[in-house]
């Protein structure tokens, strides 16, 4: 999926963590997916399912490249991806060709993401059990918590810029109109945080 605003499009990338190993199972009427946390089985994949979840185990892919049209996605795909949602890892990018913004990972066996981002004026955060860590390798951040079954690596420091701002109770306009970035990507990289429960709602106060 792609999403233009201003001029800026953003899209959202799919692959299978670097553990899993697909099996085509006996007689191939099965998949069989290995990974830390043992196997996983869809019985009677579609032809699409199988053809998506073979270009994920090579690395992130746009769903519509893989799709022989939009009717595909929701019938067939997105109820097996959403299954196996704790073996896939979702991707932001931005069509600048300076890679891409963030990466949502998961950290258990249940680690559902679902992408419905916060309206503009409503107040959020990040909870201060959060924490914000450079790697090793010095390149890009690490946002997790032990209440998070996922961990979100930064990669560019536009999605540093959003998650530092959002350490402090605010809105998604407010930081849309802090930040020198198009209200697209900040909208969208509030959503991410979200579905990986790194950012909750703040209540109003009394």
């Amino acid at each position: 999926m792609r999403r233009t605003t201003g001029g800026v499009q953003t899209f959202h990338l799919w692959s299978l963590s670097e553990d899993v190993i697909i099996d085509q199972g006996v007689g191939g009427d099965a998949l069989l997916l290995t990974s830390r946390w043992g196997q996983d089985r869809l019985d009677r994949p579609s032809p699409v399912v199988r053809e998506v979840l073979r270009r994920m185990e090579l690395g992130p892919v746009l769903l519509a490249n893989a799709l022989s049209g939009p009717e595909d996605l929701c019938p067939f795909t997105l109820p097996a991806l959403n299954k196996l949602s704790h073996l896939v890892v979702r991707t932001l990018g931005v069509d600048d060709l300076k890679g891409p913004l963030l990466s949502v990972i998961p950290l258990s066996s249940a680690a559902p993401f679902a992408l419905d981002p916060p309206s503009g004026e409503c107040r959020v955060r990040l909870p201060r059990h959060v924490a914000l860590t450079v790697p090793e390798s010095g390149v890009g951040c690490v946002l997790e918590s032990e209440r998070s079954p996922h961990r979100v690596v930064l990669h560019r420091q536009e999605a540093a810029w959003v998650a530092m701002t959002l350490a402090w109770p605010t809105t998604p306009t407010a930081v849309s109109a802090a930040l020198p970035l198009p209200p697209q990507v900040t909208e969208d990289i509030i959503g991410y945080l979200t579905a990986a429960g790194l950012v909750t709602p703040v209540d109003e106060p009394a």
